[in-house]
C-alpha cells in the first residue's frame, strides 16, 4: 500500500488524524519538501509528535529514483508532502503508476494554498481562472507564460492565483516583492499594460499560520512593504464582486474606493 498524506500549510500540527494514525501503522515513511514546505514546525517535531521515523526524499529520488513505488511493492509505505498531497503532478503520475504496478493506493487530502489563500483574502473561489507559478529567472531562461496566463484569466474576468517559486534544497523562497517585480518587467517587456504600477493585487503570506499576512492594495504600495518570511503567493483579481471588495478592504487593508468601482 502506498500511502499519499498531506501536510496541511504550517506545522506538525496540521496534518488530519487520520493520517497520524496511518503513521503509525506503516513499514516506512518517506516525506519530500522541494514543492511546498512547512515553516511553523519541522519533520523533527512531527516524529517526536507522533513517536515515528520520516526519511526525506530529493526530487531525483522521488521522481527518477522510483524509491517509494519500489518499496510499496512489499511494504506499506507512507508519502508526506505540505498541503495537499496530489497537487503536485508528479504525485499524481506517482499515483498512476503505482495503480499500473498493482499497488494499492490511498490518499489523506489536507489544506492547500489553492483553497486557502482565496479564502482568507475573501475572494470567491469560483471566480479563479488557471494558477500560474513564477520561476526563478535566469539569465537565458526568463519565461512569459506566468505573465500570459494572468493576461488570459483577465481577459475572461478570472482571478489569479500566482504561486511562488521554491528552491528548498538551497532554502530559497521567492518573495511576493521578487513575483511583483517579475509581473512589471514582463509588461514593460512586452510594451502592455496588463500588470501596472496601479494594478491591484494581493499578497497573502504564511497561509495557515496562526497570524497570516494578507494586504490589498496597488503594486506600486506593496513594493514598499515588508511581509516577513515565506511563504507568500500572490493573487491579480479581475472583477469584483462588492462583497469581494468589501473584504479585501477589511480584510486586507485595500482603499475603500475599490467597493465603489464594483458596485
Amino acid at each position: 500500500m502506498l500511502y499519499f498524506i498531506g501536510l496541511g500549510l504550517f506545522d506538525e500540527k496540521d496534518i488530519s488524524l487520520r493520517g497520524a494514525e496511518i503513521l503509525k501503522t506503516v513499514d516506512v515513511i518517506y516525506a519530500e519538501f522541494y514543492t511546498a514546505s512547512l515553516f511553523g514546525g519541522s519533520i523533527n517535531s512531527l516524529e517526536e509528535l507522533l513517536g515515528v521515523e520520516i526519511d526525506i526524499l530529493n526530487r531525483e529520488e522521488v521522481e527518477d529514483e522510483n524509491i517509494l513505488l519500489i518499496e510499496a511493492e512489499n511494504k506499506d509505505v507512507a508519502f508526506l508532502s505540505a498541503g495537499d498531497p496530489l497537487i503536485a503532478t508528479t504525485h499524481s503520475d506517482m499515483m498512476i503508476q503505482a495503480r499500473k504496478m498493482n499497488i494499492k493506493t490511498r490518499v489523506v487530502h489536507s489544506a492547500s494554498i489553492l483553497s486557502a489563500a482565496p479564502g482568507i483574502a475573501g475572494l470567491q473561489a469560483y471566480k479563479f481562472g488557471k494558477v500560474t507559478t513564477i520561476p526563478f529567472t535566469e539569465a537565458n531562461y526568463f519565461p512569459y507564460s506566468p505573465y500570459l496566463n494572468i493576461k488570459s484569466n483577465l481577459e475572461n474576468g478570472m482571478h489569479t492565483l500566482v504561486l511562488l517559486d521554491i528552491q528548498a534544497h538551497l532554502k530559497r523562497y521567492m518573495t511576493a516583492i521578487q513575483g511583483l517585480e517579475y509581473l512589471m518587467l514582463v509588461s514593460e517587456k512586452r510594451s502592455e499594460h496588463t500588470i501596472t504600477l496601479d494594478t491591484l493585487a494581493v499578497v497573502v503570506a504564511r497561509a495557515g499560520a496562526p497570524n497570516p499576512v494578507v494586504r490589498a492594495d496597488k503594486i506600486r504600495n506593496l513594493l514598499e512593504e515588508d511581509f516577513g518570511g515565506p511563504l507568500h503567493s500572490i493573487i491579480i483579481p479581475s472583477d469584483l464582486h462588492f462583497v469581494e471588495a468589501e473584504a479585501l478592504v477589511v480584510l486586507g487593508g485595500a482603499s475603500p474606493e475599490i467597493i465603489r468601482n464594483s458596485l
